[in-house]
């Protein structure tokens, strides 16, 4: 309440009283606090976008080298292979919370890719029953061979469903049941009725229920709300639940609540599915086939100023048979590549450069052949658009695999063949 008082005084001059006009601020307060959660939002997207390029390079040798030590050391026990799983699974965790961070702050689109999504709640789940308190217990069912696929940002659809699960954990402080389920279900036009913006069709339906505190009416109207929370001022910003809302909004889905107080709520999210026998590709190649995306002696120069990429990079290429060369700045580089030109087939190149950045290095290379093949590597995906204008030949995201890495090498490296219409001889170049 705001108030403002005038000194009344009657015709002789003498105070007579105290006008006092009193305003409801409640309203103007509350944007204002908004305002300032935008703007911290804002700078936490600028510093987000700074430190990503650093932090993917501390991410990128981790995941490569544990993806790489299987192949290069094929007697390891279980336990130790086992060990390298969770060394890779939660370097990427890391990566994905600065490309979460990015997402919400700066309004990523983020990459849509075919996606299996009981491999995500999987990880929820395990993520869930070793960081949550132990009175939590977690039921499951997933099954992962029969659910469709859907086609989605594999980073996003994390986000909404580990928000979920850390709202549902937030409800049972006194301990309860967590559950998580998967299921596939047809949208018939009687049940399309009771989801609104949902049409008829094929949908995915995850279910994240708990046994907690529950919610009014009243709350549930408005827990999708930006900034809305139940919770004391210093516990969360009440984006978790607005966040998932728009992402799955955003993906042609549906989220739908259901809670009474005391008896625990229930989230359930609806998401398009894609034909349900549609062949997925792993994240990961399996062992047996990464080895036909091997090199064939091919001479490849590395370009980075992080040794430690350098050295990862170096080692997984040499051992599915490339040839390497380092430069560590672009001064460097045009040396390196003035000298060995005719045998260096392709360039891996670091978008962020010590004495020449890449859109001063790129046009001195292509000086010295028009035709080479450069690959810009960065831990930002600004670069990725950035790419698109300096003329590469195609772009690689850090943090990568070694599959990742491999796989762009080959698709660039592999001789295009075309047939001449008049003869139909196939001629490769």
């Amino acid at each position: 309440m705001a108030s403002r008082w005038t000194l009344v005084r009657d015709n002789n001059g003498a105070p007579k009283a105290i006008l006092s006009v009193d305003t409801d601020i409640t309203e103007r307060r509350s944007l204002e606090q908004q305002f300032l959660r935008t703007q911290r939002l804002e700078n936490l997207g600028t510093l987000a976008s700074g430190i990503a390029h650093d932090l993917n390079n501390v991410f990128t040798p981790i995941i490569a080298a544990a993806q790489l030590l299987p192949h290069t050391l094929p007697n390891l026990s279980p336990r130790s292979i086992r060990i390298l799983d969770l060394l890779e699974s939660s370097s990427k965790r890391g990566s994905n919370l600065i490309k979460q961070i990015l997402s919400f702050a700066r309004g990523l689109d983020g990459q849509r890719t075919t996606l299996q999504v009981g491999h995500l709640l999987l990880d929820i789940v395990n993520i869930s029953r070793q960081t949550f308190p132990k009175n939590i217990q977690t039921e499951v069912d997933i099954p992962i061979n029969k659910l469709w696929t859907i086609k989605a940002d594999p980073t996003q659809m994390q986000q909404v469903f580990m928000n979920l699960a850390v709202n549902s954990r937030d409800a049972m402080p006194e301990g309860g049941t967590l559950s998580i389920c998967a299921e596939n279900i047809e949208v018939d036009a009687h049940l399309a009725e009771t989801l609104p913006s949902l049409g008829e069709g094929a949908f995915l339906r995850v279910t994240i229920a708990d046994t907690g505190t529950g919610m009014t009416p009243d709350i549930i109207e408005q827990i999708f709300d930006p900034f809305f929370s139940t919770k004391p001022k210093d516990h969360g910003t009440g984006l978790g639940l607005s966040t998932a809302f728009s992402i799955v909004k955003n993906h042609d889905g549906l989220i739908q609540v259901s809670s009474e107080p005391n008896r625990g709520s229930r989230f359930q999210v609806y998401l398009p599915a894609l034909d349900g026998d549609r062949p997925i590709e792993d994240e990961l190649l399996r062992a047996d086939h990464i080895h036909t995306l091997a090199g064939k002696g091919e001479l490849i120069l590395i370009v980075d100023d992080e040794v430690s990429i350098q050295e990862i990079t170096k080692l997984s290429l040499e051992a599915f048979n490339y040839r390497t060369l380092i430069a560590s700045d672009g001064v460097e580089a045009i040396a390196t590549y003035a000298e060995h030109h005719h045998q260096i087939k392709a360039i891996l190149l670091d978008c962020m450069m010590p004495l020449m950045n890449s859109a001063t290095l790129i046009p001195a290379l292509k000086r010295l052949n028009p035709d080479v093949k450069i690959v810009l590597m960065s831990g930002s995906d600004d670069d990725a658009q950035i790419a698109m204008t300096v003329e590469v030949t195609d772009f690689l995201a850090k943090p990568f695999t070694a599959e990742a890495l491999l796989k762009i090498l080959h698709e660039l490296l592999q001789p295009q063949v075309s047939i001449d219409e008049k003869t139909g001889i196939e001629t490769a170049h």
